[in-house]
């Protein structure tokens, strides 16, 4: 069975070839256009999904060495995202579907993430704990044994990888801001900056960073008015460091509260070597498994959205899922983003 995937939920055009032995090929283009813009303009991004959809496409078919032909079935993600963007996307896989005769199967694109830990560690097994950070979404997962999503906790404003982006705007650091505050971190200290951590409530597995951005701004605000030098690094350090702690503090927690003894950390934000080394660290003295998928994986991209797609398809095939000719509209929201009974 071999799936073609798509991905185009945000400012990457993606597409993957994916069958049982695995990753058959796996191509991004991450778009340069919102660059001057400190942040993804929709329209933009929309405009260049449809630019490159196709380039990226045969591209994918062209090193899995498989032609439409060879495609069993072809899944997009359809939720959740920037609504025009989905769009492209999901249109285009519906139309090269129905053009080959083939199934078209919407993909959810945080559940994507959850199946993408699963393309860096083959022994990875529910039921285990999913930490999806990403400049969208920051949540917490309990897989279960048939691959079903419990929603444990979400952040209740800012998403990690999205306070990374606005922290480095606030440093004139430019766009994506994680990768760069990752650097500059390194070369600080951690312990410089007293950067709150929002643990809410003492049983709460929610997040909320809008907190320690705002502790930053004034940060920056009261260094400025006692013209006190300004360290960058250490900023970064401190910034990174406190959302750091607060992820993998209650990623464990949610571990050892439901008794599980992995966790599965993804999402592009997984990407960050910190949170990497931090996670790894704590959760192996507390004798927990940690499965971090090769960085590639952890940011938006069509492998997750293939494999996820293959699972999707095997699961109707057995009786086991929705129709697949039922939610091919796509949508910016998704409704793993509300609580249980909202």
């Amino acid at each position: 069975m071999i799936v073609l995937g798509i991905e185009t939920s945000c400012d990457e055009t993606a597409a993957a070839v994916v069958d049982q032995g695995g990753v058959r090929s796996n191509v991004i283009h991450s778009q340069q256009v919102h660059r001057p813009f400190g942040g993804v303009v929709p329209e933009l991004a929309s405009r260049d999904h449809l630019s490159k959809i196709v380039q990226v496409t045969r591209q994918a078919l062209e090193e899995a060495k498989a032609g439409l032909g060879d495609i069993g079935a072809v899944a997009a993600a359809s939720s959740p995202g920037l609504a025009g963007a989905l769009l492209v996307g999901n249109s285009f896989g519906q139309g090269l579907a129905l053009s080959i005769g083939k199934p078209f199967v919407p993909v959810n694109h945080i559940e994507a993430h959850v199946h993408g830990a699963m393309l860096g560690d083959g022994s990875l097994k529910p039921p285990f704990v999913a930490l999806v950070v990403s400049g969208g979404h920051t949540s917490l997962f309990h897989v279960g044994n048939d691959l079903s999503l419990s929603l444990m906790g979400r952040t209740l404003d800012d998403a990690a990888g999205e306070a990374f982006d606005k922290v480095a705007k606030m440093l004139g650091l430019g766009y994506p801001g994680g990768p760069a505050i990752s650097r500059l971190a390194a070369e600080g200290n951690p312990a410089a900056i007293a950067f709150p951590r929002a643990w809410l409530a003492p049983e709460s597995l929610d997040f909320s960073f809008s907190g320690l951005k705002t502790a930053v701004a004034s940060h920056l605000r009261q260094e400025t008015a006692a013209n006190r030098e300004i360290s960058v690094p250490d900023i970064c350090a401190s910034f990174q460091e406190a959302v750091v702690e607060v992820l993998v503090s209650k990623a464990l927690t949610a571990a050892e509260r439901f008794g599980l003894k992995t966790v599965a950390l993804t999402g592009g934000v997984a990407a960050n070597p910190r949170l990497r080394q931090e996670l790894d660290r704590r959760a192996t003295a507390a004798g927990i498994k940690v499965c971090m998928p090769a960085p590639e994986f952890c940011t938006d991209n069509a492998a997750m959205i293939a494999l996820a797609g293959w699972f999707r398809y095997q699961g109707e095939a057995a009786g086991q899922a929705p129709g697949l000719d039922l939610e091919l509209d796509a949508y910016s929201r998704s409704g793993y983003l509300r609580p249980a009974g909202a």
